[in-house]
């Protein structure tokens, strides 16, 4: 259920890895936190829409340690970071949750935030590596098949430390030739891409902005686009949001293209970035100032082109955390509370909204859309799975205009990543567990 522009790239992405890539690259695959289209779109049919410690649970592993990443699957493989005896370290399970492989790198550094640990970046993986890292500033390239090190560095002892005021969020992204690592903080701020085989560093881009206190700090994740020729882009680039702008650099050189500021038009100290920004054909989305703002910009220009491509603001919806999902010209914002907004990429007009039910607990995890419906997950680790309304599901009935509460989910554990659906399997990890939901055979 990927649409338009998200088919283009991932056919670009799957095409760029094939020479890499000793398996069949499938669409199926969940190679990074936001899924094979970076999008929170994920394929496949045949997903319970509800389960409980003990009802549609195929499996479920204790982990070693505390993380909180997001898995990245691969054909048989489910990769997850974590800490083991005080060192930050990856584990790899076959699809039956059989351990395959552990890793164990450098000494963990500890998280601060109750809901945060030394592990919460997301690994990604090619299919043939996967690459991870840590807050300790350790970053990795492991063999997919067994968990040997290919190459290893650590980006604070070579760049300097870490100022962050709470925990690293961000996750390694690859573009065609790099794996690129985002380092927003109060202090030396940076995109860094690092051979994706040899380690080697290709180029370090800095990227010192205006912005005062905790706003210079991001832990939101960059986007890998696919340029478009006609509006004289480059053939990748990465967009970037923190320090209260969006910024787009060459994923080849990493040079900066454009950039859009005022996100923080009152110098608000405490802005940081956590939710990370998506693209919906011609728009990149991002959303702002813990949750109080999503801006829209029109793709193309070069220098600063805030009074110029800026399309939309709403500063009656954001998302502080989750990440939005985007499917077919529309975006999926869930906020930190509950609240499920349809929206409009293009004129940012809210088209269907709901609200979940009140709770303490708020929502981290990202939103998913596969197989008509939206897996919404709460930090108690409470789900809910509801049907897409037509206006983000071509194939819905008629008249069905509206977010349909098909099910519940509850694993009764701390929860912050999101879900990962692949072959009718949700594999779900909580601070202390991976548990894969399913229809039993």
């Amino acid at each position: 259920m990927v649409y338009g522009r998200s088919v283009m790239w991932v056919v670009l992405v799957w095409a760029a890895f094939a020479s890499l890539d000793p398996q069949p690259a499938r669409a199926d695959n969940w190679p990074n936190w936001r899924g094979p289209a970076l999008d929170g779109v994920a394929a496949g049919q045949g997903y319970v829409s509800t389960w409980s410690p003990t009802d549609h649970v195929l499996w479920r592993v204790k982990l070693p340690g505390l993380g909180a990443s997001t898995p990245a699957v691969w054909g048989d493989r489910v990769v997850v970071t974590c800490a083991i005896d005080g060192k930050d370290a990856a584990i790899c399970f076959d699809r039956n949750g059989k351990e395959v492989w552990r890793r164990e790198l450098g000494e963990v550094t500890p998280g601060k935030h109750k809901k945060a640990t030394g592990c919460n970046s997301s690994p990604v993986t090619d299919g043939q590596h996967v690459w991870v890292y840590y807050k300790s500033g350790e970053l990795a390239a492991l063999n997919l098949a067994d968990g040997a090190v290919v190459w290893k560095t650590n980006l604070q002892k070579q760049f300097g430390e870490d100022t962050l005021w709470w925990d690293l969020g961000t996750s390694p992204v690859l573009t065609s030739k790099a794996v690129v690592v985002a380092v927003m903080q109060t202090g030396p701020s940076y995109l860094a891409a690092f051979d994706r085989t040899t380690g080697s560093l290709l180029w370090k881009q800095d990227r010192m902005l205006d912005a005062p206190e905790e706003a210079a700090q991001s832990y939101s994740t960059p986007a890998v686009v696919a340029g478009d020729a006609a509006k004289g882009e480059p053939a990748e680039m990465l967009v970037v949001l923190g320090a209260d702008h969006v910024t787009a650099h060459d994923a080849a050189n990493g040079k900066e293209i454009w950039r859009v500021g005022g996100l923080n038009p009152t110098g608000h100290k405490y802005f940081r970035s956590i939710a990370s920004p998506v693209v919906a054909g011609d728009f990149v989305i991002a959303p702002y100032a813990r949750g109080e703002t999503i801006t829209a910009i029109r793709r193309g220009g070069t220098g600063d082109v805030t009074a110029s491509h800026v399309a939309w603001v709403r500063t009656d919806l954001g998302a502080d955390v989750p990440t939005p999902a985007v499917c077919d010209g529309r975006i999926l914002v869930c906020t930190d509370k509950g609240k499920l907004e349809c929206v409009d990429a293009a004129t940012g007009k809210t088209l269907v909204k709901t609200e979940l039910p009140k709770n303490r607990s708020a929502y981290s995890a990202s939103p998913v859309i596969v197989d008509g419906r939206v897996i919404v997950t709460r930090e108690d680790g409470e789900s809910s799975v509801l049907a897409l309304p037509s206006q983000l599901n071509p194939r819905a009935a008629s008249g069905a205009d509206d977010f349909k509460l098909l099910g519940q989910g509850v694993v009764d554990e701390m929860t912050v990543a999101t879900p990962v659906c692949v072959d009718g399997r949700i594999f779900l990890r909580t601070h202390d567990s991976l548990w894969c939901l399913g229809e039993k055979e």
